[in-house]
C-alpha cells in the first residue's frame, strides 16, 4: 500500500495511492500520525481500502499538492556518512559506528515543494536519501526484530547548509534542521512493497544534470542494524523516521563544491519510492 497526504499545509488530508490513482480516506482516518501507526491503522486501513475500492472512495486530482505523507513526527534521526562511495569523496574516515543527528521536524515539506535558501546562506547541498516509518514504539530492539518495527519506506531529501553544518562549531544539527530542508515523498510505500531493499537505485539531478546516481549496496550499516542502534540510544514513536544516509554526489564533495542557486531545479527518486521535485528559492522569494 502506498500512503500519500494532500491539500495545502497544515491542512493536509491522508489518502492512499493505486495504481497511480489518488484517492481520499480522510473519511476513515483521521491523519497518518503517531496514533495511526500505534493503534495498527496500516493493517485496518488495508483491510477497509480493499473492501471500498469499486467506486465508493473520493478520487484526489493529480493537481491536488502532496505534502510530506506522515504527519509531523516526534523525531527525524539521520545518519551521517553511511555511504562508503560518500564518505571517500568527503576524505571521511567511514565510521566504526553510525554517526547520529536530529533533523528538525518543523524543516519537513511536501515533495515538491520548494527550497528555500536560508539567510545567510552560501553553501545549501542537497542529498537523496532512503527514509525508514517505525510502525511502533521501539526501545533497545534487537536486530532480528528490528524489521518488525518498520511502517514504511519513503523518499527524502536531506538538504544541508554545509557552512552552518561544518564551520559554525558544535553539531551538524544547525545545517539540517532549517526551514524546507526535509522534502518528503512523494508517498510512503508500506514494508510489503520493498521486498528487497539492499540494492535500490537512488539518484538525484540538479537541472537536468545526474549528479548522484548510486545503490543501497552502498550501505555501511544497514536498516535492521540502525533501527536496532538507534533504539539503544531513544526510544522510537511511531511514525518516526530514520534517514539512512547519501551515496555519493553531493555538492560538497565535488572538486570545486557546487552549490544551490535560486532557480536551480532539484529532482530525485529511488526505485519503488517515486520521483520528487524542488525548485530553489532565496528567502523572502515568492
Amino acid at each position: 500500500m502506498k500512503l500519500i497526504r494532500f491539500g495545502q499545509p497544515e491542512l493536509e488530508k491522508p489518502g492512499v495511492l493505486i495504481d497511480d490513482v489518488r484517492y481520499d480516506v480522510s473519511a476513515l482516518v483521521r491523519d497518518y500520525d503517531e496514533q495511526f501507526f500505534a493503534q495498527g491503522g496500516l493493517l485496518q486501513l488495508a483491510k477497509v481500502v480493499e473492501q471500498q475500492l469499486a467506486g465508493k472512495l473520493p478520487v484526489v486530482p493529480d493537481s491536488v499538492r502532496l505534502g510530506s505523507p506522515v504527519a509531523r513526527p516526534s523525531k527525524l534521526v539521520c545518519v551521517g556518512l553511511n555511504y562508503a562511495d560518500h564518505a571517500r569523496e568527503t576524505d571521511a574516515t567511514p565510521p566504526a559506528e553510525p554517526v547520529l543527528f536530529l533533523k528538525s521536524t518543523t524543516a519537513i515539506v511536501g515533495p515538491h515543494d520548494d527550497i528555500v535558501i536560508p539567510k545567510n546562506s552560501v553553501k545549501t547541498d542537497w542529498e537523496v536519501e532512503l527514509a525508514v516509518v517505525i510502525g511502533k514504539r521501539a526501545s533497545y530492539v534487537s536486530e532480528a526484530d528490528a524489521p518488525g518495527y518498520i511502517a514504511g519506506y519513503v523518499l527524502h531529501n536531506d538538504v544541508s547548509e554545509r557552512e552552518f553544518q561544518l564551520e559554525r562549531g558544535g553539531t551538524w544539527d544547525k545545517g539540517k534542521g532549517c526551514d524546507t530542508f526535509a522534502p518528503l515523498g512523494p508517498y510512503l510505500a508500506t514494508a510489503d512493497e520493498l521486498p528487497d531493499l539492499d540494492n535500490l537505485r537512488l539518484w538525484l539531478s540538479v537541472n537536468g544534470q545526474l549528479m548522484q546516481d548510486g545503490t543501497t549496496a552502498e550501505l555501511i550499516f544497514r536498516i535492521p542494524y540502525l533501527i536496532s542502534y538507534i533504539s539503544q540510544f531513544m526510544t522510537l514513536l511511531p511514525g518516526d523516521v530514520i534517514s539512512t544516509g547519501t551515496p555519493a554526489g553531493v555538492g560538497l564533495g565535488l572538486k570545486p563544491p557546487v552549490y544551490l542557486q535560486p532557480g536551480d531545479v532539484v529532482e530525485l527518486g529511488i526505485d519503488g519510492l517515486g520521483t520528487s521535485r524542488q525548485v530553489v528559492k532565496a528567502y523572502g522569494q515568492d
